[in-house]
């Protein structure tokens, strides 16, 4: 390990205004929608990036970035395979977690709770919508599993897009979206002395929301 670089001495003191009770909208997605719009028009690469943290088959946390699709009042979507480890992991327990940090503009977005598959003429759009390249793709890749080469995934590559040559790709029957119906959301804002704004939106027995203010 390089001993030139000191890990412990890296630090950044955040400087925004912060985040006050009164700033919130009532409603997490229209206060998720509000951000995610700022992160847009501040042109973030890649501002739909979100860690997405599932549980491992021995029981431990598993994580790796994904990106969100879709955002309504019902939840956060996002497609894969269901076959790959997420997807098996996810219907072994739905209970999920995302997060999504921006870091130009000091703000976390911390999303738990519980995930459902998306209708099958959900999915279907949205992968009507990819480019071409990404529909074979879905087709080419057993997605998680061991492959000894790269040559074999471009075999296979080359197979499919030989085979659907000239027609539409159909939707694979093992690929589609989820939907994550949170529980609770979080909304993180930087602040100077590491004395973060922190406001966590939990669901209530009667799918009403509470917000309370938590310590940094």
């Amino acid at each position: 390990m390089d001993q030139a670089l000191n890990i412990a001495a890296l630090r950044h003191d955040y400087i925004a205004h912060g985040l006050r009770r009164a700033d919130l909208d009532p409603d997490p997605i229209k206060q998720f929608a509000s951000w995610f719009g700022a992160a847009a028009a501040a042109q973030i690469r890649d501002v739909n990036a979100m860690s997405l943290a599932t549980i491992h088959d021995d029981g431990g946390p598993d994580v790796r970035i994904v990106l969100l699709k879709a955002i309504t009042d019902r939840g956060f979507v996002f497609f894969t395979n269901y076959l790959s480890a997420k997807g098996r992991q996810l219907e072994a327990n739905p209970q999920t977690a995302l997060t999504f940090f921006w870091v130009q503009l000091e703000r976390q977005i911390r999303i738990r709770g519980i995930v459902e598959r998306t209708s099958r003429d959900e999915s279907e759009e949205y992968f009507r919508s990819r480019p071409l390249g990404s529909q074979l793709g879905a087709w080419a890749s057993a997605q998680s599993d061991v492959i000894h080469e790269r040559a074999a995934l471009e075999a296979r590559l080359a197979d499919v897009t030989q085979r659907f040559a000239g027609g539409d790709v159909p939707l694979p029957d093992y690929w589609g979206g989820y939907r994550l119906r949170p529980q609770t959301i979080e909304f993180w804002q930087g602040r100077t002395n590491r004395l973060h704004d922190r406001f966590c939106y939990t669901r209530d027995t009667d799918d009403d929301w509470v917000i309370e203010r938590l310590s940094p």
